[in-house]
Order: structure tokens, then C-alpha cells, then sequence
């Protein structure tokens, strides 16, 4: 396989910046960081995606993690072909918005009320609200590196696609007001959780985490991190909000909580749970939950929420993945192949990397040293990175353009595409070496 054809891309790109800022609507897909031009996207089906030029890849972003069964899945297909029929949006409640609840709020350890939203920011951001509301307290407890969104207070130290700012916000037009009550502390460090708990006793409304940390790339936790969170947060009634946008429903049915049985008070999703569809969900413990207005004083408000496109399609995702174990299964199993296979090459290559992951989500980190923390993470050679990217996409296989972001596995995927996506980093590994 070897895409060299970009012509309509390129001028896709050249189009887009004049009416876009750079081009695109987020900027993750800019492909700044891997110094490339953008792919424009005309289809997907399976484990491929299709760009405007007629090349065909292996898709290992899966429209950022919520393709688990994989593009276009003809259970999820059928579903939203069925509720359009009936309308695109009522902005009012229906049915489909009962049966989602119930069905999250069953699969999820410790979840007793939902409240659908549109997006993993607006969960996150409600989510953080919700829990000062209910405590009377105004700081919370973020992590470096740990990314939540973009709502103004969140954007501190936030990874992913923001360069850290020795501790100011990431990005103009957030105020230091505005951060003021942002606390970091160091992933997989419980000291220096502890630290902020008794520099600011009785203050901490929140703890935020992703439980497995998937914008520095993927981190997963220590082994007693998770627990010691929950037992600090129990010690001093803070409320502990476990960010699932990108764990829940991928690692295991009931998410990262259920694979490291540890239960937050308040949980968050993105857009998984609809199949691919713009949403998102907070929720948690009944009595926080009651906080949200109309229930309580807690304003939150969205007039696309549970939107019957988008709850359809993901009550057939979410049924689909309750019903088939198996999915897991696979996705796991190819997940060991790829991630293995990687980690053996660059052995092999004799090219410093290091290679991070849980089930079937992972990264390769152009680092010599092991990463356990933003720091850790940063040491990454994002210019060798680029250079493994672009080779990657000539010969067919679609990562993340970026160093800090996950390579998602679905259950499209087989163990043949595994091994030609192996046969290519070898390739490409090898040339790097010779570099």
C-alpha cells in the first residue's frame, strides 16, 4: 500500500484556511505536529477510512476512540436510519432518552441518575459544577497532562494538543480569576495529591481524573493509585469524578471503574455512547445528581440534549457491546498483538521508544524512558514521531498526528491488518534507526 495522492486534500486545505481558522474545526486534525497536510475524509467502513484522493488506511483513531465496533457499523447504521424517518430533533423528551438512561445507569458500577449532554466538555464541565454545588466548595484537584475538555477552568496543564505554560492557563483568553481554583498535581504521584489536601484543607470540592490518563498519550495508573484517591476522597467528603470520555465502555463494559473496581462518586462519557454522535453523559450517586436543576439549585441546561439521532444510535452500540462479550475479547487480544509487536520492533530497531497500553488502546512514545507522568511524557521526540507518522501514512495506516494522542483498536480490526500495520512500523522503524 502507498498513498502518495494528496492533490485534493492539499487543495481542500488551501480552501478550508480561508473561511476555517487553519483549516480545520478542531485542532488535533491540522496535522501541525507531524508538519503534513491534512487527509480530507470522504467515507469509512470497518476498519478503513477513506480519504478524497482515493486512498484507503487503517483507521487506528476511530473518530477518537468511539468507533469500538468499528466504522459504520450496519447495527448502529440501522438504527439511526430508522429514527430519522420520524425527525432529526424534537427538543423535547422522549422514550429513547429513558431506555439510555436505564441502560448506562445499569452498565455502569456507580451510576444511579444520568443527565445527557452534548460533548465530553460539557459532561466535564457540568460534572465539576454539580460537585461544588453539592459540597459548598470551590477548588478542585486536576492532574498534568489530563485533559477534560475546554471549558475555561480545565485548560491548566490540560495535554493532549496545549503546551504546558509553567502553570498559568494553556490558552488566551482564559483568565488567571478564572484558574484560580485549579489545583494540578502530578498523575500516578499520590504525594503530591496529598500535598494540595492539606495546603488547602476543607476547600477541595473535586477530585477530576482520567482514570487512565489517554491525552499524553496513553498512562495507565499505578496499581494503588485509583484506590488511594478514593480513600482520600472519602477522608475529606470530596467528591471524586473519574473522566471516562475516552475508558468508558472501551476497557471494559463498565469502564475503567469496573476494570480497577474502584467507583467514583460522578462518572463522564463522550461521544462513545452514541455510537460516534456528538454527546456526552454525566452522572453518579443519586443524591449528587438531585443537585441539578430542575431537581436542585445546580443550572445546566441543553436543548439538543439526548437527542433521538444520537440516543439511537447509541442504545444500539451500547446493547450491541452488553450482549457480544466476545468484542472485548478481540479488541484485548489484537490490542496485545499490536502494542507487543511495536514494543519487540523498536527492541529490535534499537530505537529509544517506549510503548503504553491497556487493553486495546495504546501509544508509542519516541522516549528512552519509561512514562508515568506528563514529565515523563514529554521527553518524547515529537519530531521522530512525525517522521514515523508520515512514513506510517504512505504506506496505508491512519495514527493520531500527534505524539500525545491514543491509537484506538476496534473489533473491525483482524489479525491480518495487525500484522501489516507491524510489517509497516518495521519499515518505518528501521529507517528512523538509519536516520
Amino acid at each position: 500500500m502507498n498513498q502518495n495522492k494528496t492533490e485534493r486534500s492539499v487543495a481542500f486545505f488551501e480552501e478550508a484556511k480561508k473561511y476555517i481558522p487553519g483549516g480545520v474545526n478542531s485542532p488535533c486534525r491540522a496535522y501541525l505536529a507531524v508538519q503534513d497536510t491534512p487527509r480530507f475524509i470522504e467515507k469509512a467502513n470497518g476498519s478503513y477510512i477513506y480519504d478524497v484522493d482515493g486512498n484507503a488506511y487503517i483507521d487506528y483513531i476511530g473518530s477518537w476512540g468511539p468507533m469500538i465496533l468499528g466504522n459504520n457499523h450496519p447495527i448502529v447504521l440501522d438504527a439511526v436510519k430508522e429514527v430519522i424517518e420520524s425527525g432529526l430533533s424534537f427538543g423535547a423528551a422522549t422514550e429513547r432518552e429513558i431506555q439510555m438512561a436505564k441502560l448506562v445507569c445499569g452498565l455502569v458500577p456507580s451510576m444511579d441518575m444520568v443527565r445527557m449532554v452534548n460533548s465530553g466538555t460539557e459532561a466535564t464541565m457540568s460534572a465539576l459544577r454539580t460537585a461544588r454545588g453539592y459540597t459548598g466548595r470551590d477548588k478542585f484537584i486536576k492532574f498534568e497532562g489530563c485533559y477534560h475538555g475546554h471549558s475555561d477552568a480545565l485548560l491548566v496543564k490540560a495535554g493532549s494538543g496545549l503546551i504546558a505554560n509553567g502553570g498559568a492557563p494553556d490558552s488566551a483568553g482564559v483568565t488567571e480569576g478564572c484558574a484560580k481554583d485549579t489545583l494540578t498535581a502530578v498523575y500516578n504521584d499520590f504525594e503530591s495529591v496529598q500535598k494540595l489536601f492539606e495546603e488547602n484543607k476543607g476547600e477541595i470540592a473535586a477530585i477530576i481524573i482520567e482514570p487512565v490518563a489517554a491525552n499524553m498519550g496513553v498512562v495507565p495508573p499505578n496499581p494503588r493509585f485509583l484506590k488511594q484517591l478514593r480513600e482520600i476522597c472519602d477522608v475529606n467528603k470530596t467528591v471524586l469524578i473519574f473522566d471516562e470520555v475516552i475508558t468508558g465502555f472501551r476497557l471494559a463494559l463498565g469502564g475503567a471503574q469496573e476494570l480497577f473496581d474502584v467507583k467514583p462518586d460522578m462518572t463522564t462519557f463522550g461521544k462513545i455512547i452514541g455510537g460516534g454522535m456528538p454527546v456526552g453523559a454525566y452522572g453518579g450517586k443519586r443524591e449528587i445528581m438531585e443537585m441539578v436543576a430542575p431537581c436542585g439549585t445546580v443550572y445546566q441546561a441543553g436543548t439538543l440534549s439526548g437527542n433521538p439521532v444520537a440516543m439511537a444510535a447509541g442504545i444500539a452500540q451500547l446493547s450491541y457491546l452488553k450482549e457480544h462479550p466476545e468484542v472485548y475479547t478481540h479488541i484485548n487480544k489484537l490490542g496485545k498483538l499490536l502494542y507487543g509487536g511495536l514494543r519487540k520492533l523498536a527492541e529490535k530497531a534499537d530505537v529509544p521508544c517506549s510503548v503504553n497500553d491497556i487493553g486495546s488502546i495504546g501509544s508509542l512514545f519516541f522516549t528512552g524512558q519509561e512514562v508515568k507522568n506528563y514529565l515523563s511524557a514529554k521527553t518524547a521526540d515529537i519530531t521522530a514521531y512525525g517522521t514515523y507518522f508520515r512514513q506510517m501514512l504512505l504506506k496505508g495506516i491512519y495514527l493520531a498526528p500527534a505524539q500525545f494522542e491514543a491509537m484506538f483498536i476496534s473489533y473491525a480490526h483482524t489479525e491480518t491488518q495487525i500484522k501489516e500495520t507491524l510489517e509497516a512500523a518495521e519499515d518505518c522503524l528501521t529507517n528512523l534507526k538509519r536516520v
